[in-house]
């Protein structure tokens, strides 16, 4: 596309007891953060309004002031000292510039650099309301976020976008995706600085990341930390949409509720992922909330593919095999249930009964890594499935569908 600012590139490419192992994929049931051990995920993290929290303790403000003033007192004895009046060597004591110098790709620079194209998003509905993060994708005035942040005010509603520098507008919805969990917002400004994007098939395990959102509602937080883990099956639900899939990048920068739909930036400060799930514990076996490591993005490939199909249309596709599958079957792999007639899967002689346990090299071991799995692919790609029937495996090329939202 030709349109200004549109998918700019980046010019560089707990203490505490043991927790149980993360499963690699499992379900969340509709309004839950789950109340078993082990870890679940949830996307259902969009912070709740003001109104239905209580208020928080934060140091006030006057102690602060009352701290530097103190501050200053203490610099001007010091600065007595100076002149001999308490120490007989007449030490003259140097200035030291208030100027820092920081690396291009330090933290605090990457920040700076990424903060005024985030957003903070509040919705109500009624008497319902919370808020989430967004970010600019282009500089004609589309944003991009979690499907669940804006879910609630989709049939009728408010929704405000507030921007770093203080700039308050109302936002309008293009399009939503409860499958990727992803839609695209738009508000009436130009000349907006749209975040670049990185290349999330490129990213390693170890990469340094940062998180930028409104955790808790509080607008412009900054955390730090790696990609711990690629190709996790995440699957999750909230109360206002389906489950959604996501091949998802996971993270050990401190994610929480209001997180959703902020970008996961690289060391250069390209969009890698749009964060969007935590892994959280059930409130009855710890006291431990919020962030615990374990944050969730999806990879940026697949949320720019599926915005510029939103921005289009206010539509998107998914690739799809052509199958139902089995979600009682706990005996490994994803278990065929019916065949779609003259789908990819059954021009490729699939059948009922088979079971799937591979992909493109990649094992398979239950029917929701087999969904995220097809999910992270495009309509027209072609993968190799490794089916187990009667105890014998055969191989069979499927070139993908395309099914719309």
């Amino acid at each position: 596309m030709s349109e200004p600012g549109w998918w700019s590139t980046p010019s560089n490419p707990n203490s505490g007891a043991d927790l149980p192992e993360v499963p690699r994929s499992f379900a969340v049931p509709q309004n839950t953060v789950t109340n078993s051990l082990p870890a679940k995920y949830t996307n259902n993290f969009s912070q709740p309004s003001r109104s239905s929290r209580k208020r928080k303790g934060y140091i006030p403000f006057n102690v602060a002031v009352t701290m530097a003033v103190i501050a200053g007192a203490i610099g001007g004895v010091v600065g007595n000292a100076g002149s001999g009046s308490l120490f007989d060597s007449g030490a003259k004591f140097v200035s030291v510039s208030n100027s820092i110098e920081r690396a291009p790709d330090s933290i605090s620079a990457l920040a700076a650099k990424v903060l005024p194209s985030v957003v903070s998003i509040s919705t109500r509905n009624g008497s319902e309301g919370g808020t989430g993060t967004g970010f600019v994708i282009r500089s004609d005035g589309y944003l991009l976020t979690n499907n669940h942040v804006v879910a609630g005010v989709v049939g009728g509603g408010s929704l405000r976008v507030s921007f770093n520098d203080g700039k308050t507008v109302d936002g309008k919805i293009v399009g939503t995706d409860s499958a990727y969990d992803l839609a695209v917002i738009k508000v009436e400004l130009k000349n907006l600085t749209a975040l670049q994007f990185g290349d999330s098939e490129k990213v390693q395990v170890g990469d340094s990341v940062i998180a930028i959102g409104s955790p808790l509602g509080l607008a412009g937080t900054v955390t730090s930390g790696i990609i711990s883990a690629k190709n996790r099956a995440v699957t999750a639900g909230s109360s206002t949409s389906e489950g959604s899939f996501i091949n998802a990048l996971q993270t050990d920068a401190a994610i929480n509720p209001g997180n959703s739909g902020g970008p996961l930036v690289d060391k250069s400060g390209a969009v890698i992922g749009v964060n969007s799930a935590i892994a959280t514990l059930d409130s009855s076996s710890s006291s431990q909330t919020g962030s615990i490591g374990l944050g969730f993005a999806i990879p940026i490939n697949q949320a720019r593919r599926t915005a510029e199909q939103l921005i289009k249309s206010g539509k998107s596709s998914h690739p799809v095999i052509g199958v139902s599958l089995d979600t009682r079957y706990s005996g490994g792999g994803a278990r065929i249930a019916q065949v779609l007639a003259d789908s990819p899967a059954d021009k490729a002689g699939i059948v009922v009964g088979d079971t799937i346990v591979g992909i493109d090299g990649r094992a398979v071991n239950t029917a929701d890594e087999l969904i995220v799995a097809v999910r992270a692919k495009q309509p027209g790609d072609s993968v190799k499935l490794l089916l187990l029937a009667n105890g014998s495996k055969r191989t069979v090329k499927v070139t993908l569908a395309a099914s719309s939202e």
